[in-house]
């Protein structure tokens, strides 16, 4: 996740006619998803179920054009519904299956009523196009998120609102889709995004690439990441490896790729297949941006990562990535779950033991403020990012696997893994799987570690 270190656009939505509940009218869908922390986040009445986003770029202006279709399926008899979009982009038409669509803007609702309601589990196709020049949102926390302009083009980072900065959609986790992106650009530059590099062409200085991510995916972990990278594209060690290395990044990148296949290995000895098609990292040049985030396939960092940070990111194509929360109170099923991750490769690697990280971080004093947060839920969305999700989630982990022992704990991850691959869980849900798989009640070591402030004691 978020690991801090020191237009004119139009989108279709379309599935085949299914079985429908004969049901005239209907009702809005909800404009949001329900989610405490971001309430307006996501939307209901319908389920999103491909994106393809067909974008056109010019960095020197910061004008954002394009076409992109995505399917969706009624939940509920529709009389209108919402997508999430922030208003400095300007929507010039709006079409439902077809047909022009009544739609207003407000805030960063996009609302759009079509001519007929729609039948519950009917699917439909929506086409909106819209102009002008992405910016970036400030989230809680004070960090910069969504399209984030550099010197020669972008880093884009979107967890955990930044999707709807660039593109309309349902943008709550749970909505997660398949995706695919056309993106031309000025032929001095790159364009990279999720999943499968398929076709890249060039015509009249301007150049045309087409990405398919075809395992589902939620809306924060999107990137069209644009600029003067050094691009490579190869099968290593088993796995398709793609990487855009900005020639201005701070460390040094060699072997950049090559480092990829011997952390996913690893991991996936421990927690199971690796769930891509392809993997691979953005470096960029953005030291004002502070962080790395794992946007799926291909982490995007503003500079060339460490090995604890490389472990991180590709730790959390398994937990974040793969199996997402259901509710971002829940981001320690991400963020804990990739740090303790970090503590494996370094043990891996001989340079510090698990055990060893566990007792640096349980050294802090019982008065510290890190011991009063919660793991299971930081109290909002400003403390998303705070030490005590990531260190404090993996030391639950720890004590989970001194508990059940290794063999039992490394099952209990693979079949986390496993059951909710390309899905979405909770907190309550790795509680009872770790009851199920070890056959043990896990009451008191939860209750301490992740729903109760103070220090627990070992």
């Amino acid at each position: 996740m978020k690991r801090f270190l020191a237009l004119t656009s139009a989108v279709l939505l379309s599935l085949p006619i299914g079985p429908a509940v004969a049901e005239q009218g209907g009702t809005p869908g909800a404009p949001g998803a329900g989610d405490p922390y971001f309430p307006g986040q996501g939307n209901g009445g319908y389920d999103a179920g491909h994106y393809d986003l067909s974008l056109d770029y010019d960095p020197s202006t910061g004008r954002l054009s394009g076409v992109a279709r995505i399917s969706a399926r009624a939940t509920q008899a529709l009389s209108r519904f919402n997508l999430d979009l922030v208003s400095t982009l300007t929507v010039r038409s709006v079409t439902v299956d077809g047909k022009p669509a009544t739609y207003a803007q407000s805030g960063s609702e996009l609302v759009v009523t079509p001519v007929r309601g729609l039948a519950r589990g009917r699917g439909f196709s929506v086409q909106i196009r819209y102009d002008g020049s992405p910016a970036h949102v400030i989230d809680p926390d004070g960090s910069m998120d969504g399209w984030i302009r550099t010197g020669d083009g972008v880093f884009n980072a979107n967890e955990p609102q930044g999707a709807m900065t660039w593109y309309p959609g349902n943008h709550h986790m749970t909505d997660k889709a398949t995706y695919r992106f056309t993106v031309t650009v000025p032929s001095t530059r790159v364009a990279v995004a999720n999943g499968d590099l398929v076709s890249k062409a060039s015509r009249g200085g301007r150049t045309t690439y087409v990405w398919d991510c075809r395992e589902s995916m939620a809306g924060y972990l999107t990137t069209v990441s644009i600029g003067t990278f050094t691009f490579a594209d190869a099968r290593i060690g088993g796995h398709r490896v793609t990487t855009a290395v900005d020639p201005q990044a701070t460390g040094d990148a060699s072997g950049f790729a090559e480092r990829h296949p011997p952390v996913l290995d690893y991991f996936a000895s421990l927690f199971g297949p690796y769930p891509f098609s392809s993997t691979g990292g953005i470096v960029d040049h953005a030291p004002e941006v502070g962080y790395a985030l794992e946007t799926q396939t291909r982490p995007i960092y503003p500079r060339v990562p460490s090995e604890s940070l490389l472990a991180h990111e590709l730790a959390h194509q398994w937990f974040g990535d793969s199996v997402t929360p259901t509710l971002w109170r829940d981001i320690w099923l991400n963020e804990g779950f990739a740090t303790y991750g970090e503590w494996l490769w370094a043990d891996r690697l001989g340079t510090r033991t698990v055990q060893a990280a566990f007792d640096e971080a349980y050294a802090t004093p019982a008065e510290d403020e890190f011991w009063q947060t919660p793991t299971a839920d930081p109290g909002g969305p400003e403390n998303l990012f705070h030490a005590p999700v990531y260190d404090r989630g993996a030391m639950t982990l720890h004590a989970l696997r001194r508990e059940v022992g290794d063999a039992t704990f490394f099952a209990i991850l693979r079949t986390w893994a496993r059951e909710h691959r390309h899905g979405n869980a909770d907190t309550a849900a790795f509680v009872a799987l770790s009851e199920r798989v070890s056959g043990r009640r896990l009451d008191a070591l939860f209750d301490a570690w992740l729903f109760k402030p103070g220090k627990p004691s070992l």
